[in-house]
């Protein structure tokens, strides 16, 4: 895969993460949902950490950008 497409792949993920609104879930639908929620979460912060470890083995920062 290019690196390109695993840039469009990402910023699809944060798009999709973006339209994720737990506060608006029911009660019923948030315990329903919790385990797989749960999965994902712990999954997700595992995956994050292990590419952000990556950029800082090669020696470089991740940096929040500058408002515009």
């Amino acid at each position: 895969m290019s690196t390109n497409e695993v840039m469009a792949r990402l910023g699809a993920a944060v798009g999709a993460l973006g339209d994720v609104d737990v506060s608006a879930w029911s009660e019923d639908t948030l315990k329903e949902q919790l385990g797989d929620l749960s999965t994902a979460l712990v999954t997700l912060d595992a995956l994050l950490s292990r590419v952000a470890d990556e950029v800082r083995a090669r020696g470089l920062r991740i940096e929040e950008p500058v408002a515009a």
